[in-house]
């Protein structure tokens, strides 16, 4: 898989304090796109200066963001990572290599380098979510996790809808329906370099995401 195929998408919120350090990891040659989901400090404007393309998406949401950097996209390779500093950009080369081994949709499988890295009740919804994927969809999934790489045809064919937190699990969903052969590697989970997380930095947004995703489950 050549960088030059692959646009990565980073949704972000307010995440001026780290995006400039991972769009600096990200590998040469790879698209950057940068979606401001309603941020007020300077995360657009520092993109911009890194040489990422900065796309604003007024709508909030996990969802409308990763869509609008969908649409944004020109490589034929889609990935999405966080833009806080969480997970390397570099292992994306990894991930999107899975596609030429016959993937059709590779997924990171967050292992956290250090016990506050990932609160508990974060990691307990997304455990569940995975484990009902795996017994009704037989997807080889242990995560939720916002690190992912698919051809964008690929992506653009699942329609997948939601514009919220829910938008990884109706993706790994429909790519059950389909039939998709997913694949899950391991990647780095660190504590985030600046900021605070929206989703599993406190208990009622962990809880706003498990909501999230029973919609996407019903």
């Amino acid at each position: 898989m050549n960088a030059s195929e692959i646009a990565v998408i980073i949704p972000c919120r307010n995440e001026a304090g780290s995006i400039v350090d991972v769009l600096a990891r990200v590998p040469e040659g790879m698209q950057s796109i940068v979606v401001d989901n309603g941020s007020d400090d300077a995360t657009a404007d520092l993109a911009h200066a890194a040489g990422a393309t900065v796309v604003a998406e007024p709508e909030p949401g996990y969802g409308a963001a990763v869509s609008a950097g969908v649409d944004a996209a020109r490589r034929p390779v889609v990935c999405t990572i966080d833009g806080d500093g969480s997970m390397d950009p570099a292992e994306l080369l990894d991930l999107a290599a899975e596609l030429d081994r016959g993937a059709e949709l590779a997924v990171g499988r967050r292992r956290p380098d250090h016990p506050r890295t990932w609160p508990l009740h974060a990691r307990a919804g997304s455990a569940a979510v995975a484990a009902y994927l795996r017994g009704r969809y037989h997807l080889p999934i242990h995560d939720i996790g916002p690190m992912r790489a698919i051809r964008r045809d690929t992506l653009t064919d699942l329609d997948v809808r939601d514009r919220r937190s829910g938008y990884p699990v109706e993706l790994l969903l429909r790519a059950g329906q389909a039939g998709l052969r997913v694949v899950e590697r391991d990647v780095r989970y660190t504590v985030r370099t600046a900021g605070e997380s929206k989703v599993s930095g406190s208990i009622r947004g962990s809880a706003r995401a498990a909501r999230d995703f029973l919609v996407v489950l019903r």
